[in-house]
Parts: structure tokens; sequence; C-alpha cells
């Protein structure tokens, strides 16, 4: 039997917001355990939250991301259940009346085909904390700083039918969230989490197999991984006779395979309420009219004006505006060079080397985006050679100076006198008769012999275009000594 996958994510966002959702405590990441959790957020007698205005600036921002419908009137519910990490006994989330209704993203795949994922809705909601099982041997530690955290959790509907959507969907969300500047998108630091919806069912079939959710991914490559091994665990048992059980599961990343933790609670078994603690959220028009007013330009449209006004082919333009940092470094250089191609090819293979090597993020990158783009300048200007423009890189790269300063200090200005130029080659020439009665039998290679030897005698600063029509006009003479 043919079987087809039925795939949903839940991804919880991590807002980045200065302090918490309901409290003034600090989320940043990295802090001493417990040190930053604060009364509010593990529920102490006598404290009442009070909503982080930030938290909901974002996610009426995301929701028009997505065109997504945003509701006026939305309400904060109590999730209960117990657990070692959640102190106050529940969870402050939004079920019945969240603030982003059903929306579309779309995604593309590397075949080029766009796929339509519906999202159902998106809510806001606090973070719990974390349980460390590795700092106490044979018992559990609890850090409650994550308590409190604003999170926005974005709920797809089954519209993925691969391991390979899935993951392009959650790409695509992850780029969008950072151009929206809610997110900084950092998987380890787990500002983005995703849960997995997994079902199968015959090929053909409408009706909607028994699924398996599988919690806490944080990372792409284990998103397709856990996801195509659920799929194949769920056939294996399907076709020996068995029943799909509903249940909550575990990624295990050493061995790549999902483990079941618990079955899967139903909505009625958080026994959700509304909080009384919380007054319901009220948006005016006017208020999500200037939100919407706030967006800023949008990946696919960015990557839209990349080829249309910029000229640059379909992979350049997606490989640049797939991050946000990245397309703006682009921008900044290419304001010098006014070369959409030559930009890219250095950002895309110098820079992107370099930054590699040293292991570092874009946004450390050390030499500055004017700097490239005047580096590009002198290149087009014919102050310097595409030779002599990496070594001028490298030294950028260990923040030597200015590009200009080490042209100078170098003294690395490209020879371009024609005069200068030209007893050099009737020079090289005259040095090497052998080789030019190669080239005038016909063996044309041996031109780059030449270009070779006359580059090595000016350390590289002669203008290879000059040189290559000097040489080309010297041996078309037919004799070196001829004028």
């Amino acid at each position: 039997m043919s079987w087809e996958a039925v795939i949903g994510l839940e991804v919880h966002v991590q807002l980045a917001t200065k302090s918490k959702i309901f409290s003034g405590a600090s989320p940043a990441f990295g802090g001493a355990p417990n040190s930053q959790a604060c009364p509010v957020d593990i529920g102490l007698p006598g404290v009442l939250p009070v909503l982080n205005a930030e938290a909901v600036r974002m996610a009426v921002k995301f929701g028009l991301a997505i065109d997504a419908e945003i509701y006026p009137y939305s309400i904060f519910d109590r999730k209960n259940y117990f657990y070692p990490d959640l102190p106050k006994g529940y969870q402050i989330s939004q079920f019945a009346h969240p603030i982003v209704g059903p929306g579309t993203l779309d995604i593309r795949m590397e075949n080029g085909d766009t796929v339509a994922v519906g999202i159902t809705r998106a809510h806001l909601e606090e973070d719990a904390g974390k349980s460390l099982h590795t700092s106490y041997p044979g018992m559990t530690g609890i850090d409650l700083n994550r308590t409190g955290t604003p999170l926005l959790e974005v709920v797809s509907e089954p519209d993925m039918r691969s391991p390979a959507q899935a993951v392009a969907y959650f790409r695509q969300l992850h780029k969008l969230v950072r151009y929206l500047e809610i997110c900084d998108g950092n998987l380890a630091e787990g500002s983005m989490r995703c849960d997995a919806n997994v079902s199968v069912r015959p090929l053909g079939s409408s009706e909607l197999g028994e699924r398996s959710e599988i919690k806490n991914i944080n990372s792409f490559r284990f998103v397709e991984k856990a996801i195509a091994f659920e799929i194949e665990r769920q056939i294996d048992i399907l076709e020996s006779g068995g029943k799909v059980r509903r249940d909550t599961r575990q990624y295990d990343s050493e061995r790549n395979e999902t483990r079941s933790m618990r079955t899967k609670e139903l909505s009625d078994d958080y026994r959700y309420f509304p909080d009384p603690d919380l007054l319901p959220v009220h948006l005016t028009s006017a208020y999500i009219a200037e939100v919407k007013a706030s967006l800023p330009e949008l990946p696919e449209a960015r990557l839209a004006r990349f080829r249309t006004e910029l000229g640059l082919n379909d992979y350049d333009a997606a490989w640049l505006t797939n991050d946000p940092v990245i397309a703006d470094y682009f921008e900044a250089a290419l304001s010098t060079t006014g070369d959409a191609k030559l930009t890219a090819n250095w950002i895309m293979g110098d820079a992107s080397a370099a930054l590699h090597r040293d292991e570092l993020e874009w946004g450390d990158c050390p030499v500055p985006a004017a700097e490239l783009g005047r580096l590009i300048a002198r290149i087009k200007d014919d102050t310097i050679s595409s030779k002599l423009a990496k070594t001028i890189f490298d030294a950028l790269w260990v923040e030597e100076g200015t590009v200009d300063e080490i042209i100078d200090v170098r003294g690395l200005r490209q020879l371009s006198d024609s005069a200068a130029l030209r007893g050099i080659v009737k020079k090289i020439l005259n040095e090497n008769p052998s080789q030019v009665a190669q080239y005038q039998t016909g063996k044309n290679k041996v031109l780059g012999f030449f270009v070779g030897q006359v580059m090595k005698a000016t350390q590289g600063r002669a203008n290879p275009g000059q040189v290559n029509e000097l040489l080309l006009d010297s041996l078309k003479e037919g004799a070196t000594g001829k004028e």
C-alpha cells in the first residue's frame, strides 16, 4: 500500500521584548539559574500580571505579515497542568480567543514549486521553566529563568506532506520573524522551537490518521530527520496490522529515533478558563493600521526586487535575501559600488568564505559593508586589480585600516601607465623568443605565460586588461623590436 504523510507544525517563537510578557524581569539568555525569575513569574501570593504591550504589537505585526485575520478582541486563559518547572500550576496562554486568526505562509521548494501552508492561529503565551537532568546525578534541577518569557505560538494547518516541506516551512517562518525583528531566531538558545504533529493515511484517502506529536525540536535538520523517522515508524505499525496510538514523543538525535513520553493530552485535559487577573485585549482599527504601516519590506518582496530591479539571477537573489542581516549588508555595500552582480559575488564568495573559516556570524563581520563597497569601487575605477583586491580584503579583515589607506601604505595602486607597461611588455617578449615563436605558430595559450610574467614583473600591479592589449599589439607586429 502507498501512504501519504500529513504534517502540521506548532512553532514557539520567543518574542524579542526587553522584559517578560507579564513582568519586568529580563528574558535574556544565559543568566545564572533562577536569577531572572521574579515574584510575578513564579506566582507568589499577592502579585498580579501586567501585559507587555510590545508583545501584543509583535503578535499583530506577525499576523499582518501573513495576511491573517487580526481579532479586535482576545483574552488570556489559564492552561492547567502540573509539572516541576511550572511553578504556578498553570500557564497563561490563549485558547478560545487568540490574537491572530487564519493566515497563509507560502514556501518555495528546491524544485521551484510553491506550497501554500495555512496557519490556523497564532496566540500569545508565557514560557515555562526548564528541567535540568544532567547537572545533578540522580536528580533533576529546575531553572525558572525562562518562566514568563513571551512566546508567540504559530499553529499551522496539516498542509505539509513531506519532511522536506515541513523543514522548508520552518525555515520560511524563521526568516520571516527575523525580517519582522520580532525574534532573533537563535535556535541553539531556544528562541524558536517546533512541535511536529505527524500522521499517515492511505494515498488518496481524505480521512486523517491517528497522530503523534514530537515535542521541542530546535534544529532544521532534526525537524526533517524526526518527521522522516516518525512517518516510517507509523507505516511499519500499520503495515504489520497494528494501530498508531496518539501520544507525545521526543526525538533522540543520537539514535535518530522518536520515543514515547506520555499519552497525548486533549484540550479538555488542560481545563482552560479565562485568567481572572488579566483584562481582555481590545485592538482598534487605528492601532492595527498603525502597526501595518510599520511593517518592513518582507522577504518575498525583497527577493522580487533584487531580481527585477537589480537584475540578479534567482540563485543570487534567494541567497542574499535568506538572511536579513546579509541582505542589509549587501544593500549597504551596493550603495557604494552600483554593481549588483560584482557585489553579490564578493559577499557570496570571499566574505562568506572568510566568515565560515573564522566561525563568525554576519553580524560580526570585521569588514564594514561600506569598506567592501569601496574595495569593489576601486576595482571598477581601475585603481586596483581583482587580484590585488583580495590582498586588500585580507588586510581589511584584520583591521589594518580603510581601503584607501591600505592601498597607499602598501603601494598597491594599479599600474596603468601605457608607456611604462609597453616597455615592460617588450622586455618580457625580448627575453622569451622561443615562446614568441610558439605564439606566432598559432599556440595562443602561451599568451597566458606572457601575462603572468608581466604581472610578476610589476608585483601584480599592472592593469590586466591593458597588459593583454599591449601583448596582442606587440605580438601582432611580428617582431619585438618594431615600434
